[in-house]
């Protein structure tokens, strides 16, 4: 197991959210980087010690990378918000990254350069080596589960699917010079010419150019029409749609949020019982990932869409 430590305003909310984290083993609420030593909550909260609420997130590295969990993190706070989180203000409510090691920091350091670059105001998330944490109070371990309707800042859910855009944009893959005239010349590839037609084993299929996922097993279906068939996305974010009126036909084009690639069409024929789309696919601008090699390869994350 690696630990990192999240501080993300009051940290109820962010220890349920990383508790329902695919590859986080265990998550403690507790006190990091103040002045005092085995601090109180009513220390914490009234007495200047400048600790922050955080969350000791413990995880398997083999199942889900660091960089995956701080883009999670990004994405349920307010990163330019300084001392306060939803409708809590404080310093104990201060957003901080504090780490192990050297790694880890450098791993934090892209993520938060690539989550600046969507913001107009500087981020004011602290990025520091962990000093010292403290355990909270029993009564504040595992609070929303003892108490569901508690107070919780975080509105995301953290069993819907989550893929972050900036993980993928610096990966790149060279493609065939056939491929290369699908992605970037709107080509099309012969009937039946791919084996992802008529492929049926469970994974992912992702961006041949980015890795970044886009289809999975579970929505893809034989459609008799040459090509690989998917009733939709595998989260709605990663597919963009665009008119096209090419060959005296108006159709919609769909292309990959991160590497802005051609894919293929959608049309409005797909099974009406699986929400009446096809996504029509040409198969050499994708890359399969079997389910057994999901983890080995950064995807095990997205293990319970298959």
């Amino acid at each position: 197991m690696k630990t990192i430590y999240l501080a993300g305003g009051c940290f109820w909310g962010v220890e349920d959210y990383f508790q329902r984290t695919y590859g986080v083993s265990d998550v403690v609420s507790g006190y990091a980087n103040g002045l005092t030593d085995n601090p109180t909550y009513e220390a914490v909260c009234y007495e200047g010690t400048d600790h922050a609420e955080t969350v000791k997130i413990s995880y398997d590295p083999a199942r889900v990378t660091l960089e995956y969990l701080l883009y999670r993190y990004m994405s349920i706070i307010d990163p330019t918000s300084l001392d306060q989180q939803g409708n809590d203000r404080g310093r104990q409510y201060r957003t901080g990254i504090y780490y192990e090691s050297e790694d880890d920091r450098q791993v934090a350091e892209r993520v938060l350069s690539a989550t600046a670059k969507h913001y107009t105001k500087p981020l004011v998330v602290e990025l520091k080596p962990i000093e010292h944490f403290y355990d909270a109070e029993s009564y504040h371990q595992n609070y929303l589960v003892k108490n569901p309707m508690g107070y919780c800042h975080i509105h995301q859910d953290p069993e819907a699917v989550f893929i972050p855009a900036d993980l993928y944009r610096q990966n790149s893959h060279e493609l065939s010079p056939k491929a290369q005239a699908i992605a970037y010349h709107q080509g099309t590839e012969a009937p039946f010419s791919h084996g992802y037609h008529s492929l049926d084993e469970p994974g992912i299929y992702v961006d041949a150019v980015s890795g970044e996922p886009l289809f999975s097993s579970r929505d893809k279906y034989d459609a008799l029409c040459g090509w690989a068939s998917f009733v939709r996305p595998i989260a709605p974010e990663v597919i963009t749609e665009h008119p096209d009126d090419s060959h005296g036909m108006l159709r919609t084009e769909t292309r990959a949020r991160v590497s802005g690639i051609h894919l293929g069409h959608v049309f409005s024929d797909g099974p009406i019982e699986r929400g009446g789309l096809r996504y029509c696919i040409n198969g050499a601008v994708l890359r399969f990932i079997p389910e057994d090699d999901l983890d080995r390869t950064g995807y095990g994350y997205l293990k319970s869409e298959l």
